[in-house]
């Protein structure tokens, strides 16, 4: 199972949020390349960045942040928040993206994520299923959709998905432990999906858990900033793996 651990940024720094809610912000550092470098130097591989100014203005915003992770580490980056367009996916790509998630466009305009589906291939975009309730939430987690989160997901494994981050809202940033349950119904409604963990990942023996129901990778956020669990334990579970 991957380890991949999140940088959220607001205004070029490093944020965590709680929900989801933009009033909750607390800023860990002011340089992500600093974060970014610091997870490097501890054996991980991968990293998940979020653009939430992008999430909320609805357009690419801090590509500039991706491309300095991208050029001065070795960290493959997936990249989400506010990608709407093919010019926003151009841009994330060309500053450095590995990958691209897409969850609001994929609930509000699915001929654009399927195009991209079609166009970079199912490796290079990932489905973000970000759910309160069990259903699909979109803009930043501002607005709630009436689609439920199981058909959501085989919808978009019928049409070529295979990676899929699926955020439970309700515990993200929470640091009260992952939605198993929903991860083990996804995993056994679903065939072919790459399941990424994220939301709510408080302590390290969640890990183990994660990765025995079949969880391809897992996002860890404000259990690394607020010392929950040490750079140094994901170091020597990534050795031991």
């Amino acid at each position: 199972m991957r380890i991949i651990p999140a940088i959220d940024i607001i205004e070029g720094k490093c944020v965590r949020l709680s929900k989801g809610d933009y009033n909750t912000k607390k800023i860990y550092n002011e340089n992500p390349l600093e974060v970014a470098k610091s997870f490097e130097d501890h054996g991980i591989e991968y990293l998940h960045l979020v653009d939430l100014d992008g999430a909320k203005s609805k357009h690419i915003v801090n590509y500039r942040i991706l491309e300095q992770i991208a050029s001065r580490t070795r960290l493959k980056v997936d990249f989400g928040g506010g990608l709407k367009s093919d010019e926003d996916l151009k841009i994330a790509f060309e500053s450095g993206a590995n990958q691209i998630t897409g969850g609001s466009i994929a609930v509000k305009d699915a001929d654009t994520f399927q195009s991209w589906l079609e166009k970079y291939g199912s490796e290079k975009i990932i489905l973000g299923a970000d759910a309160k309730h069990r259903k699909i939430a979109v803009s930043g987690w501002l607005e709630a959709s009436d689609e439920e989160i199981i058909p959501f997901i085989q919808n978009y494994e019928q049409k070529g998905a295979k990676y899929v981050i699926c955020t439970d809202i309700s515990k993200d940033g929470m640091l009260e432990g992952p939605s198993f349950d929903l991860y083990e119904e996804i995993l056994s409604e679903t065939q072919n999906i790459s399941l990424i963990a994220s939301g709510g990942i408080s302590k390290f023996d969640e890990l183990p858990k994660l990765e025995e129901l079949g969880c391809e990778g897992v996002i860890i956020g404000k259990a690394i900033y607020e010392n929950r669990i040490s750079l140094k334990q994901l170091e020597s579970y990534i050795l031991n793996h």
